[in-house]
Order: structure tokens, then C-alpha cells, then sequence
């Protein structure tokens, strides 16, 4: 799979979320076919529900057009490294890989500060690229939250 074409889309995401004045968070999801399946964003304020984040609203759609919530064929791209809830959930999906740009030195859950997609106590675990046009991901995040 191409990452980097892949995460572009979930950066493009990611931007929709900075103009609606959303922490810029974005994730897609591809097949193993290389399909996009769902795309997604944070939603925090417009919904105003602390669980809106870019990658729940993402499984929730998913398991809605597969109709099971397993999606274990799948890659979620996401521009900054998934929250512990965020995380626990990619493994209670059985997502098969993960790739996210920008490491979440706050609240990481895949490998910064916590390791819960590849905990070995777990009876799943993902397969993990991280860094993927990193800098631009980060950039995105930092803009946003200088202009707060």
C-alpha cells in the first residue's frame, strides 16, 4: 500500500477538522484492496460529545457498512497517534495495521506513553507504522493550537 497517499487523505481530513474549528485530527480507512472504505474527523465541538474523535466515528461508520465489528482486513491512517479510548477500541475491532504520522506526546496509546495496541496481555495486537509524513502532521496540530 502506498502510505503516504493514503495518509494525505487522512491529513486532508484532518484539515476539514482545523476549518471547523475541530482539533485537527483525521483517519481514514482502506481495504486490504487498497479501497477507502470510510473517512473520518474530529467532531468534539460540533457534536459536543468527548468521545467524537477521529477514529471512533471512523469504526462506528466501518462496522455499519461491513455490518460486524471486526474489520480486521483493514488499515486505518490517522495523522496523529491514537488516545488510549481511541486505541482500545482499534483492538476491540481487530484492525490489522495502523499508521499514523505524528506521535501523541500527551496521551499515546500505540507507543509513546501507553502500549495498548501491541500490549502482549491483549488477544489482539496491530501491526504499527508510525511517522508517515510526520511533519506535516504535526504542523497542522501545531498551527492549530498557536492560533488558539
Amino acid at each position: 500500500m502506498n502510505d503516504e497517499k493514503f495518509m494525505r487523505l487522512a491529513i486532508s481530513e484532518a484539515s476539514q477538522a482545523y476549518n471547523e474549528g475541530e482539533v485537527p485530527i483525521g483517519a481514514v480507512l482502506i481495504d486490504e484492496d487498497g479501497i477507502l472504505i470510510f473517512a473520518e474527523h474530529n467532531r468534539i465541538e460540533q457534536l459536543d460529545d468527548a468521545t467524537a474523535h477521529a477514529e471512533l466515528l471512523l469504526l462506528r461508520g466501518a462496522t455499519k457498512i461491513f455490518g460486524r465489528r471486526k474489520i480486521s482486513a483493514c488499515t486505518i491512517y490517522v495523522t496523529i497517534e491514537p488516545c488510549p479510548m481511541c486505541a482500545g477500541a482499534l483492538v476491540l475491532c481487530r484492525v490489522k495495521r495502523l499508521v499514523y504520522g505524528a506521535v501523541n506526546s500527551k496521551f499515546g496509546a500505540c507507543e509513546s506513553i501507553f502500549n495498548v495496541t501491541n500490549n502482549p496481555a491483549l488477544n489482539h495486537q496491530l501491526e504499527i507504522t508510525a511517522g508517515v509524513l510526520e511533519k506535516d502532521c504535526r504542523e497542522l496540530m501545531q498551527n492549530f493550537f498557536r492560533t488558539r
